[in-house]
């Protein structure tokens, strides 16, 4: 008998708790502090040099101003991707940490189980085991009641650790489940950074072609700017790319763009410097199929429907693949997904009326689905009389300043332009993040050259 709880209560010798959660936590917040502070540190060297380029935009254009605007511009991209390389590593390690925690609590969860189950089964032979089988053991009573004490409290000590690693290991899990969620910002950072990357590239060529043209001489670089105007009949000729759409003339496209300024009051300017943004991030572009690359929970049961509405097929319609971290499925040039354009598009579920998930409703996504031409808010704004298309080239960039508006970009605010590009990129929350601060900036560049187009053929 004293064999046997010798044998349990090595089994039952709890390893603390509390110190795998404490390291875990203290390794995080260290690493975190460490981490955060080279982000500031960052953000502050960023904003120094934003000052700089905005000083060099505002003077009077010259070869010297134009390179100390390159450089600017080289300088902040290049610390945009330390930012987002420090973001990345960040995530990365908070998921890591919790890993191993979990990878612990379930190894010592299942050597508790052990315990547990051998403990259950002494059990039994403890009730079972009779005043005349102590009476004629070799042990005494009072050494038999004494094990009989140790046994329960070992048995309370044990339970008591059982419940604390359950209760441990939901909290981590749930932990862990919403770093996972936040590992989806990994992938959108990682094609941010490919982008500013290829534009430090891009910025580096345009001044060593600058220097090379001008030989560093004033007076070439005068003459260079004078003869590099573009007429305004080259400016609407342009072509305008878009995503799974075909080019169309810039022209048309700041046609379409200044229909919806007036409709949403989102600048022409930012609309199209949206549109481009998104072509350049084509990493996915319309490679994927709705079957395998949308949320089979929400955007797949959506889907359907708006093709129908359309009388388009689905198997044929290009959308994004998807991303290794989550899924893809969206639509055309601005590229909504399915459950977003419901809301756009005049899709409601039948059973609650709305394009939105009540709150606490179940199975909302499932619908049925009915399209419903006065929720139709792109049709409504065109005054079209058919269901909003996507695809369409037209409907699209009404679309997008439509979201854009929705976003706060119609204040027409440089500063709440921007923060509606971020929104659009990476939602309300998300927007805060500095390490997609390369998206807005984009954005507003991207706006600023069309903005000299539309201005240049304004007369302005």
């Amino acid at each position: 008998m004293r064999r046997f709880f010798t044998f349990v209560l090595g089994l039952a010798i709890l390893v603390p708790l509390g110190a795998w959660a404490q390291d875990a936590s203290q390794a995080v917040s260290t690493r975190q502090q460490q981490l955060q502070a080279q982000l500031q540190a960052l953000e502050g060297q960023i904003q120094a040099q934003q000052k700089l380029l905005d000083i060099a935009q505002g003077q009077h254009q010259t070869l010297q101003t134009q390179i100390d605007a390159f450089d600017a511009e080289i300088k902040k991209t290049q610390l945009q991707i330390q930012a987002i390389n420090l973001t990345i590593t960040q995530l990365n390690g908070d998921i890591g940490v919790h890993d191993h925690t979990l990878t612990q609590l379930s190894a010592q969860l299942d050597a508790e189980k052990e315990s547990l189950a051998q403990i259950m089964r002494q059990t039994q032979m403890l009730d079972d085991y009779s005043v005349v089988s102590v009476a004629l053991s070799s042990q005494d009573v009072s050494g038999f009641f004494s094990d009989l004490d140790a046994f329960t409290s070992i048995k309370s000590s044990l339970a008591k650790s059982f419940d604390e690693i359950h209760s441990t290991s939901a909290t981590t899990e749930a932990e862990k489940e919403a770093l996972q969620t936040r590992l989806a910002e990994q992938e959108q950072l990682r094609t941010v950074a490919q982008l500013a990357k290829q534009a430090v590239q891009a910025q580096e060529a345009q001044k060593r072609e600058l220097l090379a043209q001008t030989k560093g001489l004033e007076a070439n670089y005068q003459k260079l700017i004078a003869s590099t105007q573009k007429s305004a009949a080259q400016i609407r000729a342009e072509l305008f790319n878009l995503r799974d759409s075909a080019a169309i003339p810039f022209g048309t496209a700041l046609m379409y763009a200044q229909i919806a300024e007036k409709a949403t009051g989102t600048r022409a300017a930012v609309t199209l410097g949206v549109l481009k943004q998104e072509t350049n991030l084509g990493e996915n572009l319309g490679t994927g199929s709705w079957r395998v690359d949308m949320s089979p929970n929400r955007d797949q049961l959506v889907f359907p429907f708006i093709m129908q509405a359309l009388g388009l097929d689905p198997d044929k319609m290009p959308v994004s693949r998807k991303p290794s971290y989550g899924w893809g499925g969206a639509m055309g040039p601005g590229q909504f997904i399915p459950s977003t354009w419901a809301c756009y598009g005049g899709f409601v579920n039948v059973n609650t009326g709305t394009c939105t998930p009540p709150s606490g409703a179940t199975g909302f996504w499932a619908g049925p689905w009915q399209y419903v031409a006065s929720k139709d808010r792109v049709r409504k704004l065109l005054g079209a009389n058919v269901p909003s298309n996507p695809w369409d080239p037209k409907v699209a960039i009404m679309a997008t300043a439509m979201l854009m508006a929705d976003n706060g970009a119609g204040t027409q605010t440089k500063a709440a332009e921007r923060l509606a590009a971020l929104r659009y990129f990476a939602g309300w929350v998300g927007a805060k993040n500095p390490a997609y601060a390369f998206y807005g900036d984009g954005v507003m560049e991207f706006a600023a050259e069309f903005q000299q187009d539309i201005d240049q053929l304004a007369g302005l």
